[in-house]
């Protein structure tokens, strides 16, 4: 049921016209105007959700329906699930040390890495849950400290899924096609709840024939639909809740979706826009132009769900237009904060 300051999407998006929620439709029109103006055969998609409803949808050379991957926006489903792994007791904390929960992340040696020079070193038996979900954790990297350098990585994340899978015996790293895996505890923990339909499976990159895959690979990648996106962007923007359920813990959310604390500690202020999983702006370093209290999960290929609370907005984008993807999504939002109107 739908609380009474909140509606949720039921099997479909409920549509309302610009206007009835508040926006500019002229402005909008504009937005989805320059989408078909500036695409040039490239496919694209956007859709905008306020106040609970579907109020503009635009795409081109591709269906909303289809289903294509969200690339390393699937972090933020892997931060939302971190959270929900702590509530139920299956991590301890975010500051315990992984190799507790997961220790093959120690056994790959010299040579069994992604290149030359990446193998697991002592030093990385200090990394923690947080650590992993902010990038922060140093994992097989040289010269970087648990905790003290931002450096954005998969494998590292990979640890992360691996680690929390195995916690709830989806995942074993000597016969990973035996459990169902990280992909599948997700969409029992969210995609369910929250009535979305993405699939998953297995991806890694071209890595050398004895690099030891199973351990530090296997990215569990997500597959979504436009409709898919805006369901999890939903909930992100309502801290987790949905329907009246609190599927993720509100406080951890409001912590995920700001800059983590070891990277304000640790890094230069230029890079104070990352959380546990989510891209965020609460110090105006991602999109100065835009709501500090907004975040986004972001991935390659301009695969991006931003929410603004205050706005009480989300817009998804899978795929996105340009090659400069930061500026010009950044250029797409100001535009649809300025329909919000003062």
């Amino acid at each position: 049921m739908n609380t009474p300051d909140r509606l949720y999407p039921e099997q479909a998006w409920v549509r309302r016209p610009p206007e009835a929620t508040g926006l500019d439709a002229e402005k909008l029109a504009a937005v989805g105007q320059s989408l078909a103006e500036n695409a040039n055969g490239q496919p694209y998609r956007v859709i905008i959700i306020r106040h609970g409803y579907l109020t503009a949808e635009w795409s081109g050379d591709v269906a909303p329906e289809e289903q294509l991957p969200l690339a390393s926006a699937a972090k933020s489903l892997y931060g939302t699930m971190l959270g929900i792994a702590i509530a139920e007791g299956m991590i301890r904390s975010a500051d315990d040390r992984v190799v507790d929960y997961y220790p093959e992340m120690m056994d790959v040696p010299e040579g069994y890495g992604p290149k030359p020079g990446r193998f697991a070193r002592e030093k990385d038996r200090a990394i923690t849950f947080r650590g992993l979900i902010s990038n922060t954790s140093g994992y097989m990297k040289p010269g970087e400290e648990p905790g003290k350098v931002f450096h954005y990585q998969t494998f590292g994340m990979n640890i992360l899924c691996h680690a929390i899978a195995t916690r709830y015996g989806y995942y074993d790293s000597h016969d990973p096609e035996r459990l169902p895996g990280f992909g599948r505890l997700v969409e029992e923990k969210i995609r369910d709840p929250i009535g979305g339909t993405w699939t998953w499976g297995y991806t890694n990159f071209e890595l050398p024939p004895q690099a030891r895959i199973a351990i530090f690979g296997n990215y569990n990648q997500i597959y979504v639909t436009a409709h898919d996106m805006a369901r999890m962007g939903w909930l992100w923007l309502h801290r987790g809740r949905w329907q009246g359920e609190q599927i993720v813990p509100k406080a951890w959310m409001r912590e995920a979706t700001q800059t983590a604390p070891g990277i304000r500690a640790n890094c230069p202020e230029g890079q104070w826009e990352y959380g546990y999983g989510f891209w965020t702006n609460d110090h105006l370093q991602l999109w100065p132009s835009l709501p500090c209290d907004s975040f986004a999960a972001l991935g390659a290929g301009n695969k991006r769900i931003w929410c603004c609370p205050r706005l009480d907005l989300v817009v998804a984008q899978s795929p996105g237009l340009f090659p400069s993807e930061d500026e010009s999504f950044e250029n797409l939002l100001r535009l649809v904060v300025e329909a919000c109107g003062p």
